[in-house]
C-alpha cells in the first residue's frame, strides 16, 4: 500500500507552523532586560528607603553643615533656573492657554476654558515640564559630580572620617530638589496663566479678565493645591534619588560616568511618568 509522503511527515508545532516562534536569542534578551529592570527597581527602592530613614532620623544632626547645603541646592535648582522657567511659562501661555481659549471660543465652548487649563496646565503639564527641566539642568550635573567623587575615592574618604555619605551628599539634594520643583512649578503656572491672557487679548478674543480668572478659580478645588505640592515634591525626590543612586551606589570609573548619566535620565523620566500616572488615578477617584 502506498503511503502519502505529506501525511508521513511529522506535524510542525503550531507556533512554528504559523511563523510565531520567537528566536531563543530574543527571548534571552527580553529575559535579561526584565531581570535588569527588576534589579534596578530593587536597588533604587532600597536606596530610597535608606535616604528616607536618614532624612527623618538625622535631619537636625550636624545642621550647621547640612542646612546650608540644602539652601545651596534650592538656589542651584530653583533660583538659577527661574529665568528659564519664566521663558518656558511664556511659551506655554502662547502655545497652550491662548490657543486653547481661542479654539474653544470659535466652537462656542469658552465656558470650559477654566476646566481645560486647570486639567492640562496646573495638574499635568506644569509639574511634569518643570521636573524635566530640572532633570536636564541639575539632575545630570548631580550624576557627574557624585560619579566623579566616587571614581576619585572621595566618598570612601568621607566614610573613613565617619561621615555618612547619604546624610551629607544625598539628603540635601533630595530636599532641595523637592522644594525647588514645587516653587518653580508655581512660578511656571502663574506666568503661563497671565501671559496666556495677554496673548488672548492680542488675538482680540472677547473674554474679559474677570471672566477669564473666574473660570480658572471655579475649576480649581482645594485638592488641586495639596496634590500639586505632593506631586512636585515627589518628582523632586524621584529625580534626586535616582541621580544620587547612579552616582553613588556602585563603584565607577571615569569613563563610566557618562553611561551612568544616561541611565539616570532614562530612569528619572520613567519614574516621574509612573508617579504622574498614579496621581492621575487619584484625580479620577476624587
Amino acid at each position: 500500500m502506498r503511503v502519502d509522503q505529506d501525511s508521513a511527515k511529522p506535524a510542525a508545532p503550531p507556533l512554528q507552523a504559523s511563523g510565531l516562534a520567537l528566536p531563543r536569542s530574543y527571548l534571552n534578551f527580553v529575559g535579561q532586560q526584565i531581570f535588569r529592570l527588576l534589579q534596578t527597581i530593587q536597588g533604587v527602592g532600597a536606596f530610597a528607603l535608606i535616604t528616607l530613614g536618614v532624612t527623618f532620623t538625622k535631619f537636625n544632626a550636624a545642621w550647621r553643615v547640612t542646612h546650608p547645603l540644602i539652601r545651596t541646592q534650592i538656589d542651584r535648582a530653583g533660583v538659577r533656573l527661574l529665568p528659564g522657567v519664566v521663558f518656558f511659562g511664556l511659551a506655554l501661555g502662547l502655545v497652550i492657554v491662548a490657543q486653547t481659549v481661542s479654539l474653544l471660543q470659535r466652537v462656542g465652548a469658552e465656558q470650559y476654558a477654566g476646566t481645560v487649563m486647570v486639567t492640562v496646565l496646573i495638574r499635568e503639564l506644569g509639574p511634569l515640564a518643570t521636573a524635566l527641566l530640572v532633570l536636564a539642568r541639575v539632575g545630570t550635573a548631580i550624576v557627574v559630580e557624585l560619579g566623579l567623587s566616587r571614581a576619585q575615592g572621595e566618598v570612601e574618604a568621607l566614610e573613613a572620617l565617619g561621615i555618612d555619605p547619604v546624610h551629607y551628599l544625598v539628603m540635601p539634594r533630595v530636599i532641595g530638589l523637592a522644594a525647588a520643583i514645587f516653587s518653580l512649578t508655581v512660578y511656571l503656572i502663574l506666568v503661563a496663566v497671565f501671559s496666556g491672557y495677554l496673548f488672548i487679548f492680542l488675538q482680540d478674543v472677547p473674554l474679559t479678565p474677570g471672566d477669564y480668572f473666574n473660570q480658572i478659580a471655579r475649576a480649581l478645588r482645594w485638592e488641586d493645591f495639596a496634590l500639586l505640592a505632593l506631586k512636585t515634591a515627589t518628582f523632586g525626590a524621584i529625580i534626586a534619588t535616582v541621580t544620587c543612586f547612579q552616582g553613588l551606589a556602585q563603584p565607577l570609573r571615569l569613563e563610566d560616568v557618562s553611561d551612568a548619566t544616561t541611565r539616570a535620565v532614562a530612569q528619572s523620566v520613567a519614574g516621574c511618568v509612573a508617579a504622574d500616572a498614579l496621581f492621575i488615578l487619584v484625580y479620577v477617584v476624587m
